[in-house]
């Protein structure tokens, strides 16, 4: 992923219901979920949800797809394995991350 990538996706996800969303994409899985679930188990009203979709359907951390009447909003997986490589593919100056007994960083 590119710098310019990376800071679109971080941007989306620096706000709490869309953070939120994005979670709940995740532990659905492949399967996704329509905007009712969703609005269902955030309890966030449609309106405020389609906003919040929107954004992460910008930054493409979620793919939407019709199935007959519904939208099934899914987590964009390769695009979150990508942010997390990105942020941690320098990470213990490629050692294994292992945290020291009684310290607070690797």
């Amino acid at each position: 992923m590119e710098e310019r990538d990376i800071i679109i996706a971080l941007s989306a996800l620096a706000q709490p219901v869309r953070l939120r969303v994005f979670r709940s994409l995740v532990v659905a899985g492949p399967g996704g979920m329509t905007p009712s679930a969703l609005c269902e188990a955030l309890d966030v009203p449609g309106t405020s949800l389609s906003f919040h979709l929107k954004e992460l359907l910008h930054a493409g951390l979620v793919s939407q797809e019709r199935d007959g009447r519904n939208l099934i909003y899914r987590a964009a997986f390769d695009r979150m394995n990508g942010l997390l490589s990105y942020l941690t593919e320098n990470c213990c100056q490629g050692q294994a991350c292992t945290e020291a007994p009684g310290s607070t960083c690797c």
